[in-house]
């Protein structure tokens, strides 16, 4: 058992027998009322998926899992094959698993896996992770007077984001896994 404060990306928890994974969450404080979280949840070993509401405070039954160091090695069709970095054995992980965060997937990186027996049922990826720009459009002179201005970029990974327009192609950036944005040079 829990409470809210277990609440994070990757728990598992128990809800009606059954186990779940929570993909997202957001913290909701109304000027009214009780704070609660909305839990994006989805079932271990199925297609299911569900939202859940939790009361800030409330107990929540919240499932122990172990937490294994992998690398990232590559991808075929919707399996990404990881390295079990203790075992040095080789893991395959759905693309249904990863949901969004395999579009942050680049060849060694280091992740943590949360695994329920055997299984992997969720991945925690770095906060910030540094890619190689590989295509950037040239500024147009301009367009710096309007202040905040982006470009789209297109990362080594295939990841596409908006990025300032000083951005060359070449360029080491940092980008933040949890927000999907521009996060710095990789130098600063």
């Amino acid at each position: 058992m829990g409470d809210t404060t277990d609440i994070k990306k990757g728990t598992v928890v128990r809800h009606n027998g059954q186990l779940f994974v929570i993909t997202s969450f957001q913290f909701v404080n109304p000027g009214k009322g009780q704070a609660f979280f909305k839990c994006k949840l989805k079932a271990i070993g199925g297609d299911k998926g569900m939202e859940i509401t939790y009361k800030s405070g409330e107990t929540i039954d919240t499932v122990q899992v172990q937490h294994t160091n992998l690398q990232y090695l590559y991808s075929s069709g919707d399996m990404y094959s990881f390295m079990n970095q203790s075992s040095y054995e080789t893991v395959d992980v759905s693309a249904d698993v990863l949901g969004d965060d395999s579009k942050f997937l680049k060849e060694g990186i280091d992740v943590v896996g949360s695994m329920q027996g055997e299984a992997i049922v969720a991945i925690q990826l770095p906060k910030k992770i540094s890619y190689k720009v590989v295509t950037a459009p040239p500024a147009v002179k301009g367009d710096s007077t309007s202040g905040n201005v982006t470009k789209e970029i297109e990362l080594d990974n295939g990841l596409k984001i908006q990025a300032p327009i000083f951005i060359k192609e070449g360029e080491e950036i940092v980008v933040n896994t949890e927000t999907g944005e521009y996060g710095g040079r990789a130098s600063e």
